[in-house]
């Protein structure tokens, strides 16, 4: 009987198979052939016979070999993966951006690594911390505003994005919507259809986007010569929950509003549900208007009446290695809302409703027909 002692074991060898420590070179050895055709197969860089390439696919299917990709990041100084850094993705519209985003990815062969930081410091900073250890080739970025330390560690090794953000302090590239001219919009329409008490539900405060909104809503009722009284507006936190707890004290502290601006759609569907707890109709007894065009505007009834920011872009296949974008036709505006029954009483009463220059205002159009127009630019350092 043959003894098998440690000397023997060590010089033993296991014969290739199936498993996470299987090689190219296992690869190359099942198939017959040299490391360097199995790489040219993998990575099409060189023509091989087809009947070689045949057998370098079979032997990695029998292998259930998959190439190491840290090895492979290595060797080329990438790792084709962006990471994507967003307060809360359950908000229909960041899922919206992080599909496009994922998208457009997908085409020039990136991997989208998503964070959820639900606008916590801490969080975003020990997301940052990570993605930066995966040795991420970018960063797309929308979190806190006040975040100028960590991006002035982490810009000098990775390009980064900020979507709809602005830090002043950091030369970074920022994409942003006109915030304030949505909430313009806004304004214009609920005071073409002849609102003159009008509350607004805000978001954070410390966020760049609520605020701008407000301003530009504020504008268009100050041409339309009406007031905003700091009594008729509640801020909020952008979720379902917030809008309905805001909309019953903005009804608590503002009697008699007869429409509302929300600055976001989820917000304002929370503000229709506390309406109707209390009996009350949108839009025949209160008109409200939302932010964003969530999928789920239509699916209110009636359906929400929202600014729509034109967020998706279809990637083109990319020519000569950059990646081209073909903005859609024609932005599709959501259903009206009606002019409320306050402001019909309002009419018969003998007091015409303002009709500002904005095509269909008093109409019933939406005022989603006009859409804030998205900026790229370059925020420079003094």
């Amino acid at each position: 009987m043959e003894r098998v002692s440690d000397s023997t074991l060590k010089r033993s060898r296991k014969p290739p198979g199936p498993g996470p420590m299987t090689t190219i070179a296992d690869v190359a050895r099942h198939a017959g052939v040299s490391v360097a055709t199995v790489s040219h197969v993998m990575n099409h860089t060189r023509h091989v016979e087809p009947e070689t390439a045949e057998r370098v696919r079979a032997a990695i299917a029998a292998l259930r070999y998959s190439p190491n990709s840290v090895a492979r990041s290595l060797r080329r100084g990438e790792t084709k993966t962006i990471g994507l850094l967003l307060p809360d993705n359950s908000n229909p519209f960041f899922a919206s951006v992080a599909r496009q985003i994922e998208d457009a990815g997908f085409v020039s062969g990136y991997t989208v690594i998503l964070c959820n930081s639900d606008g916590n410091a801490e969080k975003e900073e020990r997301y940052l911390s990570v993605l930066m250890a995966k040795q991420i080739d970018g960063l797309i970025f929308a979190g806190s505003s006040d975040h100028a330390r960590v991006f002035a560690r982490l810009l000098p090794s990775v390009p980064a994005v900020l979507l709809d953000r602005e830090i002043q302090s950091v030369n970074v590239d920022s994409v942003l919507v006109d915030h304030d001219h949505g909430g313009y919009l806004a304004g214009r329409h609920l005071a073409g259809l002849g609102h003159e008490k009008i509350g607004v539900i805000g978001g954070p405060r410390d966020s760049s986007s609520s605020p701008a909104r407000l301003r530009g809503f504020a504008r268009a009722l100050e041409e339309a010569g009406l007031e905003l009284p700091a009594s008729s507006v509640v801020d909020s936190d952008y979720h379902f929950a917030g809008g309905r707890l805001a909309m019953e004290q903005l009804m608590a502290q503002a009697p008699g509003i007869t429409a509302v601006f929300a600055c976001n759609d989820l917000m304002a569907m929370g503000a229709v549900t506390a309406l109707r707890s209390r009996g009350l109709r949108v839009p025949d007894d209160i008109s409200m208007v939302g932010f964003d065009d969530i999928p789920y505007a239509v699916t209110t009834w009636p359906p929400l009446t929202t600014i729509a920011p034109p967020l998706a872009c279809r990637p083109s296949p990319p020519r000569g290695g950059r990646l081209r974008f073909t903005p859609p036709a024609a932005w599709r505006p959501s259903p009206a809302c009606r002019t409320g029954r306050a402001a019909r009483r309002g009419r018969r009463a003998g007091r015409a409703p303002h009709r500002g220059r904005w095509p269909g205002a008093g109409r019933g159009h939406s005022a989603a027909r006009k859409n804030p127009r998205w900026q790229s630019r370059r925020n420079r350092t003094a």
